[in-house]
């Protein structure tokens, strides 16, 4: 079965009546939890970006402080879980300036936790894996928002750098 492209998606679904639309969606909502919290976050989390920030902000938070006191490898295995969460978050909002503050902020509780200086090298790429990913969305943002981010980036950068 071949499945249609978005354009073609698009186009079907300005011809469905409003209320076959929302059942359309409720169903589509049923079967993955990412498209339950998708939906959630484009009917009651869209309209205040800085609020739901702060709240992925808290749960990178929560992430971190169940992470203490483990051992290296289940270190590890959290912060992947956490990057994927916080990942999951950006591609919802779909804002690059979010996703500047959000992967910055996960840099700076990382680099807080203290896991850097354990010399793993998993750790290190996956630190500068980010920063890379910081420098390339800055990049492509507004000059006044690329010069607070860049004073935020250079201590990050300076930590990978010794």
């Amino acid at each position: 079965m071949k499945t249609a492209t978005i354009n073609e998606l698009k186009k079907e679904l300005a011809t469905v009546p409003p209320a076959q639309l929302a059942a359309l969606c409720l169903r589509l909502a049923k079967y993955k939890k990412e498209n339950k919290e998708l939906l959630t976050y484009l009917l009651f989390d869209a309209d205040d970006e800085q609020g739901y920030i702060n709240s992925v902000k808290t749960e990178i938070d929560a992430g971190f402080e169940g992470m203490k006191g483990s051992n290296l490898h289940n270190a590890k295995k959290q912060l992947r879980k956490i990057l994927r969460i916080t990942n999951k978050h950006i591609r919802y909002m779909g804002s690059k300036p979010a996703e500047a503050e959000l992967l910055i902020y996960f840099c700076e509780c990382l680099s807080d936790s203290g896991l850097l200086s354990k010399q793993s090298t998993v750790l290190q790429n996956l630190f500068a894996a980010q920063l890379k990913k910081i420098v390339k969305v800055v990049v492509g943002l507004h000059e006044d928002l690329q010069y607070d981010y860049r004073r935020q980036v250079e201590p990050l950068l300076e930590l990978l750098r010794s």
